[in-house]
């Protein structure tokens, strides 16, 4: 039985994985561990295979004021809870990262390759590329490091612009109708990555992502026809929407980022559980 900590209470990401894990109730043992205080230091790690640390903040603010608390959450915090694991003998550390850490400067380049320089233009993308530098540093040949940089993840209870889509579709008779390409992750095809870079004891960086990109204007079509709703998709905001492309919400919302599918093969075992149509439908279903 593999056992796993996973540090970061009530976040997406961990809660969703402790109950993927445990799914296989003879194959592994899940603890979460909330490292708010300083009382998570007098934690004992060693009874753990792995620990997947996924306690952090992502976009709270942009302003001056908010850096040190990017820092001292995203970058010191996951060093520290690194080293503790390394010394109290756990054999596998797991980091969740972000697409966020190559910026807009990626973005506007089109395909993020595996040469590609990450080149993070906020707190938050900056904080977590420095605690990427920090853990890497810590690896050995019996501390092994695997660091996942995880595109959009979103999934039933997920947050963030899914959700604000989701209810878009919902209410509007009419959206753009306008090609883009975004690297994204539902969360049970992200669950079942870090599943199997725990069951094979996994080092290195990993970029998830679904078999397919997404195309905002049809993840907005597929989530109203789930409801129903024959949305109607027009490329009249076409001509506005290239104008504004590299604008705050409409880079947001039409942008391209995209990983080269060729970083996300997994070859020992596939890992992609969920195809595009399946994902938004388990996303969408009502309780």
């Amino acid at each position: 039985m593999k056992k796993i900590l996973i540090t970061g209470a009530d976040s997406y990401v961990g809660t969703q994985v402790e109950k993927w894990l445990l799914k296989y109730t003879d194959d592994y043992y899940v603890k979460t561990i909330d490292v708010k205080d300083e009382t998570w230091n007098e934690y004992d790690f060693s009874m753990y295979d792995a620990v997947l640390h996924v306690a952090g903040i992502a976009h709270v603010s942009s302003k001056t004021k908010m850096k040190d608390f990017y820092y001292n959450i995203n970058t010191i915090l996951a060093i520290e809870t690194a080293k503790k694991a390394k010394a109290d003998g756990v054999k596998q550390f797991i980091f969740m990262s972000s697409i966020i850490i190559y910026g807009e400067c990626a973005a506007n380049k089109g395909v993020i390759k595996f040469n590609t320089k990450p080149e993070p233009n906020s707190f938050y993308g900056k904080s977590k590329l420095k605690a990427e530098k920090g853990i890497k540093q810590l690896e050995t040949d019996v501390f092994k490091v695997a660091i996942v940089r995880a595109p959009m993840v979103y999934g039933k209870y997920s947050r963030g612009n899914y959700q604000k889509l989701s209810k878009l579709a919902q209410k509007l008779p009419i959206f753009p109708d306008f090609h883009n390409e975004r690297s994204m992750v539902h969360i049970d095809n992200l669950c079942e990555l870090i599943k199997i870079l725990i069951d094979n004891e996994e080092r290195g960086i990993f970029f998830p992502q679904n078999k397919d990109y997404v195309c905002t204007s049809e993840m907005v079509r597929t989530i109203a026809l789930i409801y129903g709703k024959n949305i109607i998709m027009t490329k009249g905001f076409n001509p506005i929407i290239k104008l504004l492309h590299g604008v705050g919400i409409v880079k947001k919302v039409f942008g391209n980022m995209v990983y080269d599918q060729s970083m996300s093969i997994y070859k020992k075992k596939e890992y992609q559980v969920r195809d595009f149509k399946r994902s938004i439908e388990l996303t969408e279903k009502s309780d």
